[in-house]
């Protein structure tokens, strides 16, 4: 294993690391203080070599590292990809491509909803992940020999884990499925933090319309200073404090100040003279640009035991397939297919229609029944004698 802490050696690592097929990659970063995170190493794995890669090194240039996660003839590889993903995208701009994440590789391969890596390296590459460094303060150097080989393991054992799941994907002909899953980790707008869209993500649940505007210009408010400042957003106004203001849109530092979580000081400084003009600014707004919070849908009450039954459905489908529910259908589209044959879920869609979505409309419609034989759950067609369980018809 090799600890990098300077621009040449890096570059020579990551020369030979390009005339490999892949690499594995993850990364180690705080986030606890601040609003961005705060990289602080990356670890990364050819089939011959391990590099530690001290991202807080003095004068070290990730030039050569992000050069080799931009090329397209390399694939990365990824577990639970996500919040790496973001860091990358911060520093370039980019996401890393083309992309294979594990968990969501395992869970086309039916190890379950959301595996971890433990569970993955230990089942497919017959590793025991030490924990003991799993709370580690990354930023503090210098790391001790444990904690770097702790953090090395994320992506030696990657490697083995990678390989039995491209095989498995391959010789199930689901390598296609992978690649739908990886199109929204793909998309550099999962990524953007966007202040104006900052309000969604508090999930109100009253649509009527000033209270939404308040709430926009509020939360873009807050999200912008936590990005200046860099710290977490509830550093500036807890998400309760937010929707409170959202509520009453206090026009006045007295009246501010009595909302929950806030101080006279604050109401009077310049942060809630900020507010407050954020508050202006979302009574003011016109009606024709505030947005819509989407409502549930008014599903009729006689859906639910169509939705307990697709549940049902649903589990024995997955294990049939040998894929997680998680990755095929929510309870949420399971509403919607009750309520709907032409529901948007994706579960209507693609490769999960084939595995779920056909025999969930012909259930729905009668064209199959679920029976217990001999303490199981089998499938069968109307007309069809109980001895012998049915095929699945495709319904389109």
């Amino acid at each position: 294993m090799t600890w990098i802490a300077d621009t040449a050696t890096l570059a020579d690592f990551c020369r030979r690391a390009a005339t490999s097929p892949f690499v594995t990659v993850d990364t180690e970063f705080m986030r606890e203080r601040t609003y961005w995170a705060q990289l602080c190493l990356v670890q990364v794995a050819t089939g011959e070599e391990a590099a530690a890669i001290d991202a807080l090194a003095p004068g070290l240039d990730l030039s050569p590292l992000l050069g080799l996660l931009d090329d397209p003839h390399i694939l990365k590889v990824f577990h639970a990809a996500r919040q790496d993903l973001e860091i990358f995208h911060r520093l370039t701009g980019r996401v890393p491509a083309p992309l294979f994440d594990t968990q969501v590789a395992a869970m086309v391969c039916g190890f379950g909803d959301a595996v971890s890596y433990e569970t993955l390296a230990g089942q497919l590459a017959g590793a025991r992940i030490d924990k003991s460094a799993r709370f580690t303060d990354w930023a503090q150097r210098p790391l001790s020999n444990r904690q770097i080989a702790y953090a090395l393991a994320d992506v030696t054992h990657l490697r083995r884990a990678y390989g039995a799941l491209a095989k498995r994907l391959t010789q199930t002909g689901r390598a296609s499925w992978l690649q739908e899953e990886m199109a929204t980790l793909l998309d550099p707008a999962t990524y953007r933090m966007d202040p104006e869209f900052a309000w969604q993500r508090l999930k109100p649940r009253s649509g009527k319309p000033r209270l939404v505007a308040v709430l926009k210009e509020v939360a873009a408010w807050r999200e912008r200073e936590a990005q200046r400042r860099d710290i977490p957003r509830n550093r500036v106004l807890r998400d309760e404090t937010v929707m409170d203001i959202a509520g009453h849109a206090p026009t006045s530092a007295d009246e501010l100040a009595r909302m929950r979580g806030l101080s006279k000081g604050f109401a009077e400084g310049r942060m809630g003279e900020d507010v407050l003009e954020a508050v202006r600014r979302g009574l003011a707004m016109p009606e024709s640009e505030i947005p819509v919070v989407p409502q549930p849908a008014d599903l009729p009450r006689s859906i639910g035991p169509i939705v307990e039954l697709l549940k049902v459905l649903l589990k024995m489908k997955c294990d049939e397939h040998d894929v997680a529910q998680k990755l095929v259908a929510t309870t949420a589209d399971l509403e919607r297919v009750a309520a709907s044959d032409q529901a948007d879920v994706p579960a209507l869609h693609g490769w999960r229609r084939e595995v779920f979505g056909n025999a969930a409309l012909a259930l729905k419609h009668g064209e199959l029944a679920l029976t217990l034989r001999n303490k199981q759950i089998v499938l069968l067609t109307p007309d069809q004698d109980l001895a012998r369980p049915a095929a699945v018809n495709a319904r389109s």
